[in-house]
């Protein structure tokens, strides 16, 4: 899915590259060639496998935890959750993924500025998109947040439909943040400054 989303992107870097070559436009044909595999790399979509772990709630996105802390539910009311927000650069895969096995209740869309996303106020001010994900243990939210580049919130499940932990179910293009929401009672594995991987990085856990 992630590459149909690339298409575009990619007829027009390969149409560019092509042309030059025609032309021996040598320089421009180098920038069109180096575009491509940027293009190719941004979009890749490897496979994942999530932990065997029942209780795991697995990261929704690849990147740099950048905030564990609490916040209110910003968009259906639900109360205190427990937050951990993910930068993604520019080099990181977008592709997001479910956090748990869970029913998408419902989604909410918010237009916005587009703020660098590591702005202390991007969670509130930039474009996003929460997913409230309702599991056998609770609600879960996901966040995807665009940044000063990301330019297209991107979702590929809708509301009634049901996901897998570590299921892709979106992508944010081009540098962005994710943020997972989890109740209180959940415990948190990982701390600002770490990497974590989407669908295999465990960033909380259910009570036994």
């Amino acid at each position: 899915m992630a590459l149909r989303e690339a298409r575009p992107f990619l007829i027009i870097a390969a149409a560019f590259c092509g042309l030059s070559i025609w032309l021996a436009w040598w320089i421009p044909a180098t920038f069109g060639a180096l575009l491509l595999i940027g293009l190719l790399l941004f979009f890749r979509d490897p496979e994942r496998t999530p932990p065997a772990n029942p209780l795991a709630l697995v990261s929704p996105a690849d990147g740099k935890v950048i905030c564990v802390d609490q916040a209110e539910d910003p968009c259906f009311g639900l109360g205190q959750f427990r937050r951990v927000g993910i930068f993604l650069s520019v080099l990181d895969v977008h592709v997001n993924r479910a956090p748990f096995t869970a029913t998408i209740e419902k989604t909410h869309y918010s237009a916005g500025e587009f703020l660098d996303a590591r702005h202390l106020e991007v969670d509130i001010r930039n474009e996003n998109q929460t997913w409230l994900l309702r599991t056998t243990r609770g609600p879960v939210l996901v966040r995807q947040i665009a940044g000063l580049i990301a330019r297209r919130i991107v979702g590929w499940k809708k509301s009634g439909e049901s996901v897998q932990t570590g299921e892709r179910f979106g992508m944010i293009r081009f540098g962005s943040r994710t943020d997972l929401y989890v109740p209180a009672n959940c415990s948190i594995h990982v701390q600002p400054g770490q990497r974590v991987v989407g669908g295999e990085t465990i960033l909380a856990q259910w009570p036994a």
